[in-house]
């Protein structure tokens, strides 16, 4: 009888668990990160280590200026998507998002994503930025205001800087941000209403060389067929002359003139824009141009229909107070320049013939109202024919004709 024997294999590799109180937190993308009005946004979320079975929650992030941080809404459908993606359609303003992701049951959820922001150039919001001085580049140690506007009482000013950090502005006084700038400065700047509304975003650079020159251009769109100019300047000098001006890295201008004037801004004007002067380049900076201005087409169609309805109802008022009237007379003087004799044209009455026209009710105490009247001169060589219609809706009228020469 063979005696059972006991094998044993070669160790496995070993496996570290750690067990972390720590939750999850996954990445929010958006693209684009710059839209046009009405533009659809696309969401991204993604988990550390993907695998099935996850489910996405999307959310709004609406500035809570009390807590100095946000709350998040859901957006509609936004609850236990599959996919990890979402398409936001229409969108017009600046907005922050947000997601997070679930599984299991019950379901375990991740921490909230890091705030993703879409942001905009629409001036036409709620809340509107003013920056001060009016360009995008500026230098070291600049004074530069920026200024939230709206019907709002409390504000603060956001920057998103180069290296995706989200922070506020340090230096307040009311609505008005006031930046001594420094190369962390560059960013792109907004504001936030303690009503949840978002501004137009703006962008800012600022140029950490000295010597260097900057591009002057505007910090909002420019609208289709206006008139923009362009300029170059050094920290010590404003005017410069015989400035090289790119267009997305194109060479558009070279001469002595020192500023770069397009007279009416067309949608081919967008894109990147630097200029050069004694061999040192600036900064590039996008130039966006938006359409024109139609707010005022339904103040124009407001207008006209005050009129036509303020029309209809003074004809009403004048046909009203012709039915209460019972008697009509028409009273036609017609004058023209005679004829020469043997003429076959028929150039009208004499000059000096008056022909006077009489409605007379008669047998009726009943107000008459004539529909309509058409009197028609005829001439044939030397005799004149006098076709006279006239039509009432009842036929106790009589019709008198005067002629006076």
């Amino acid at each position: 009888m063979k005696s059972s024997q006991h094998k044993t294999t070669e160790w496995s590799d070993s496996v570290t668990l750690t067990v972390s109180d720590n939750k999850p937190r996954p990445v929010l993308t958006v693209s684009p990160s710059w839209l046009s009005p009405g533009a659809s946004v696309t969401l991204n979320c993604q988990v550390e280590h993907p695998s099935a079975g996850w489910s996405f929650y999307w959310y709004k992030a609406v500035p809570d200026l009390s807590e100095k941080s946000s709350s998040y809404e859901l957006l509609p459908d936004g609850s236990g998507t599959a996919q990890d993606s979402y398409i936001i359609h229409g969108q017009t303003h600046t907005a922050g998002y947000v997601c997070r992701a679930g599984r299991g049951d019950p379901e375990y959820h991740t921490d909230h994503s890091q705030p993703k922001f879409v942001w905009s150039a629409d001036v036409h919001s709620a809340a509107s930025l003013t920056v001060s001085p009016d360009r995008v580049q500026h230098f070291t140690s600049d004074s530069v205001s920026l200024t939230c506007e709206g019907n709002f009482t409390e504000w603060r000013v956001r920057k998103f800087s180069e290296d995706g950090r989200l922070s506020d502005c340090r230096r307040m006084t009311g609505s008005t941000c006031n930046i001594y700038t420094s190369k962390s400065d560059t960013g792109v700047y907004w504001c936030e209403s303690g009503s949840g509304e978002f501004s137009s975003a703006v962008n800012i650079t600022v140029k950490n060389d000295g010597n260097g020159p900057i591009l002057v251009s505007p910090v909002h769109p420019v609208t289709e067929g206006a008139s923009v100019s362009l300029s170059c300047r050094l920290r010590a000098q404003k005017i410069l002359s015989n400035v090289f001006f790119y267009h997305n890295d194109k060479l558009i201008q070279n001469d002595t003139r020192g500023e770069l004037n397009i007279s009416a801004v067309s949608k081919s004007d967008e894109g990147f824009y630097k200029c050069q002067y004694s061999g040192r380049e600036s900064a590039q900076s996008w130039m966006s141009v938006k359409g024109a201005d139609s707010s005022s087409s339904p103040v124009w169609l407001m207008v006209g229909l005050v009129c036509g309805v303020s029309l209809i109802i003074i004809l009403l008022l004048l046909l009203y107070r012709c039915r209460q009237s019972k008697y009509s007379c028409f009273t036609r003087s017609i004058q023209s320049e005679s004829h020469s004799p043997g003429s076959s044209t028929n150039h009208g009455v004499n000059q000096n013939e008056t022909h006077v026209y009489d409605c007379v009710q008669y047998g009726s105490d009943e107000h008459q109202d004539v529909t309509y009247a058409f009197i028609k001169f005829k001439t044939f060589g030397k005799k004149r024919e006098y076709i006279k219609h006239l039509q009432f809706k009842n036929n106790n009228c009589k019709y008198n004709v005067k002629y006076n020469k």
